[in-house]
């Protein structure tokens, strides 16, 4: 995994003191997953070349790390023992390009220079090459992301392997870039872009990642035509995150944030400024709603479960690090979020027994689908608001009428809680979407009507901090079948 760096300012060894490392030193750096190698190929007066050259440790990303594994990190993002040892990770530049930048080069990263702060603030003639990038989606996604910036892109298509050229090209690209900048503003643009073109980072996402995406790319990502595409390729496409960084860097702009139509940036479907999941941001209620379901499964000691309406699988990938679940299935109408699924959950890279364990397929709530028969759980977690109510027979009668699971889970949101969110008007839905949101009542109404129709017995239960006057912000139903 190669980068190199190029001026032609003079004098160009200048580069040296905004890097902070000496031309004629090789400097050798240990990371957490292997070592990182700065030296000079060139240091000429007239024009200065740094390479940071990776030496991944394939090994080690795995061994003894069972804890990355249960957070979604390197270890489970191939899946079986085979997908982990074989992978073009060591060779083509990911997010771990990124960690090294942030720890070989960090003062140059953040624009200081000890030795020539004058020299940190000049606009220069720089170039980087990037030996091998990973890019899915071609060379249109590649100029629009950075040219945009100022940069003349060149890009040169690899070929799956050069001793059999009727293979054709790959999905790897050499990346070159040139422009006048100052030097932190192109390393800040490779911290940031670079796991955004590869699209696979290698460890868990969170509050921490947002902070550092915010520092990075204030200054330029706010007009950037791509930024909604950056913020949720760079957070893992976790949309209350990328809703909260947009937001910070625009925040004028806080009511226009949208995800829009393009399939890459559209996770579910198109949301306005006051969707449901930034109402529900500040509570992390997703995440209180897949607990709370995992705990009722267990708790079932279900076997089998079909995640219905499972849209980019964050269900599923709970349920997977839970190995009393032997079967896992989910089923979505859209066949985009469903790919989005298996990229999530990398099942196109698991082991057999992984590939045995969980299954994907598309699929209607409202038709009879034998495929649905036999679970011991059905979960249907926040769909039901999105049926019009004269489907709402259909489901009954395809899910509890003929499907027939032992259990079914089903969540929604709580229309009296709606009253808490001060952005929503009387009477508005937290999502655009929403055919209906339920009240308290009106959703056990709802239950006991659908279990005494069907043979199941149902218990009611809150999803959430719970107001003392208007409940909690979901409502879950756990239906049993009867005996």
């Amino acid at each position: 995994m190669l980068l190199t760096i190029t001026t032609t300012h003079v004098p160009a060894t200048d580069l040296g003191y905004l890097l902070g490392k000496h031309p004629d030193r090789f400097q050798t750096f240990p990371l957490p997953f292997g070592q990182a190698h700065v030296f000079f190929p060139e240091a000429r007066e007239d024009s200065c070349t740094a390479a940071l050259l990776l030496d991944i440790d394939q090994m080690g990303l795995v061994r003894g790390r069972p804890d990355r594994i249960a957070k979604g990190g390197p270890a489970s993002s191939k899946g079986g023992l085979f997908g982990q040892y074989v992978t073009d990770r060591a060779y083509a530049a990911s997010s771990l390009m990124s960690v090294a930048l942030a720890r070989v080069f960090s003062s140059a990263l953040k624009g200081t220079c000890r030795d020539r702060p004058e020299l940190a603030e000049s606009a220069l003639p720089l170039s980087a090459e990037v030996a091998v990038l990973p890019c899915r989606d071609g060379e249109g996604l590649l100029q629009r992301l950075f040219e945009p910036l100022g940069y003349n892109v060149t890009l040169r298509p690899l070929p799956l392997d050069e001793r059999f050229p009727e293979w054709g090209e790959g999905r790897h690209y050499q990346v070159s870039l040139s422009g006048t900048l100052r030097l932190c503003e192109l390393l800040s643009h490779l911290y940031v872009l670079i796991p955004v073109i590869d699209d696979e980072k290698h460890y868990w996402v969170g509050q921490d990642e947002l902070g550092k995406l915010i520092e990075h790319a204030r200054g330029w990502l706010e007009k950037h035509p791509e930024q909604e595409l950056i913020t949720l390729r760079y957070l893992k496409h976790q949309r209350l995150l990328s809703r909260q960084a947009l937001a910070s860097l625009t925040p004028e702009k806080e009511s226009e944030i949208h995800f829009g139509d393009d399939p890459e940036r559209n996770m579910d479907r198109p949301i306005s400024g006051k969707a449901e999941d930034a109402l529900e941001q500040r509570i992390s209620l997703n995440e209180h709603r897949i607990d709370a379901v995992v705990g009722v499964l267990k708790k079932l000691g279900a076997r089998r479960i079909v995640d219905l309406g499972c849209g980019e699988g964050r269900l599923l990938r709970a349920l997977l690090m839970e190995r009393e679940f032997e079967r896992i299935t989910g089923m979505d109408v859209s066949l985009s979020a469903l790919d989005r699924a298996r990229r999530r959950l990398r099942l196109d890279e698991g082991s057999a027994g992984q590939s045995e364990r969980i299954n994907l397929f598309q699929g209607s709530l409202i038709y009879r689908d034998k495929r649905l028969e036999g679970f011991d759980a059905a979960c249907i977690l926040e769909v039901i608001e999105h049926l019009d109510p004269d489907r709402l027979a259909a489901f009954e009668r395809s899910i509890f009428g003929l499907a027939r699971p032992k259990a079914v889970i089903v969540t929604t949101p709580n229309a009296d809680h709606n009253a808490l969110f001060p952005s929503l008007s009387p009477g508005q839905f937290r999502h655009h979407d929403h055919r209906f949101e339920w009240s308290r009542a009106e959703f056990a109404n709802w239950t006991q009507e659908v279990a005494r129709r069907y043979g199941y017995t149902v218990g009611l239960a809150g999803i959430g901090h719970e107001d003392v006057h208007l409940g909690p912000p979901t409502q879950m139903g756990v239906f049993t079948l009867c005996a």
